[in-house]
């Protein structure tokens, strides 16, 4: 995104040139599915794709934003917020916990456009909450603390706009450092920083099929997970090792087969990640690569989660020259695919995964060559 662009945009709606310019970031997860809600590890990372705000403040407590994409306009007052529809709840919903949480807030006026896919499982609803919390840090002068903003909007998604979420994409896109991908226990809400390997590309292929059975599909696997965690008698199957599993599953009778593939990936997805934050640290592509082939083969057996598109995706990247490894990302049943591809290769790999994937499946992709980019940021004041 080009920022004399967008300040040419914010002249001409506002008459004035714009104080502040800020960016939120989408993600993709790289590795760790379905772990989150097992107390798990995942490992995000902000993609270059993102969500950019021109802003001024105002003297009164009004917050009015333009949508250059949906090409509409709305406003609210900071202190009489009441609940409607629309791209503006999540705006909305993190006033409010900025406000309750004790932030003294201005108004401002602003010009919101981005680039991330909307639909496409990349969080362009993070990215938006996390500009949204920028600005008001900007107009109002409060400290950044970007652990603590994803925690609000966190809660703004899960309470205002009624979305169960969670804390993975808020934390990517208010805390991801460029170049890294962002590992975070889901338990502790720790987080530290992985250096991507260099010269690899993030290859993001959406298979253009939209998640249909994902919310009692979730529920379905939630409780499954739950079952095998009681009785393996911990708070969840973060707590259990791939030997404790090996071993209990061997000598005990009591868990139904398909809770036992269910906790089997999770179990080995939580190793998967801390073997890929190693990996990472090490600068062993390969073995990250190894990573992604069988965290999709545990999903596509295990946790069932994928469907033919992903399936059919996953193996034309795979087969491609440059490609270290591949696999489904985010909730599943449609949605993308993630590869780690040579730097060099990947406009190519990017050409044949598109060709080979239409020959296969009859269907488009879109395709975003990513690099890791820095998590919500103010671009120019």
């Amino acid at each position: 995104m080009d920022t004399k662009n967008i300040t040419s945009q914010f002249i001409s709606h506002f008459n004035v040139k714009p104080a502040f310019i800020v960016r939120a970031p989408g993600r993709v997860n790289l590795i760790g599915e379905h772990t989150d809600y097992n107390d798990g590890f995942v490992l995000p990372m902000a993609i270059d794709h993102g969500i950019w705000l021109a802003l001024s403040p105002r003297m009164d407590d009004k917050v009015r934003i333009v949508s250059l994409d949906l090409e509409t306009e709305s406003a609210f007052e900071l202190h009489s917020l009441t609940r409607g529809s629309g791209w503006i709840e999540y705006a909305k919903g993190v006033t409010n916990e900025l406000l309750k949480a004790g932030y003294k807030l201005k108004g401002f006026d602003a010009l919101m456009t981005g680039d991330v896919p909307r639909g496409a499982g990349l969080s362009s609803s993070a990215a938006v909450e996390l500009a949204i919390a920028r600005a008001f840090a900007a107009v109002s002068g409060f400290e950044w603390d970007a652990p603590k903003m994803a925690r609000l909007a966190k809660k703004a998604e899960n309470e205002w706009v009624g979305v169960n979420c969670g804390i993975m994409d808020q934390m990517a896109s208010a805390a991801c450092k460029a170049g890294h991908a962002l590992f975070l226990d889901c338990r502790s809400l720790e987080i530290q920083h992985a250096p991507l390997p260099q010269r690899v590309s993030v290859v993001i292929l959406d298979t253009s099929t939209r998640r249909g059975l994902v919310e009692s599909a979730y529920n379905e696997r939630r409780s499954q997970c739950e079952e095998a965690a009681h009785w393996f008698g911990v708070t969840a199957l973060r707590d259990v090792s791939i030997d404790e599993f090996n071993l209990k599953t061997k000598a005990q009778a009591g868990l139904s087969d398909i809770a036992k593939k269910r906790a089997r990936h999770i179990i080995t997805e939580n190793a998967r990640v801390l073997e890929a934050m190693e990996a990472m640290h090490n600068g062993n592509i390969s073995r990250l690569g190894g990573l992604f082939n069988a965290s999709h083969a545990s999903l596509r057996d295990d946790f069932e989660v994928t469907n033919d598109a992903l399936n059919i995706m996953v193996e034309c990247a795979q087969e491609q020259d440059g490609c270290y490894g591949a696999r489904m990302t985010g909730a599943g049943f449609g949605g993308c695919a993630v590869a780690l591809v040579e730097e060099k290769k990947a406009e190519a790999f990017a050409q044949a995964v598109t060709a080979a994937y239409r020959q296969r499946s009859g269907l488009e992709a879109s395709v975003y060559v990513c690099k890791a980019s820095e998590g919500a940021s103010l671009e120019q004041e």
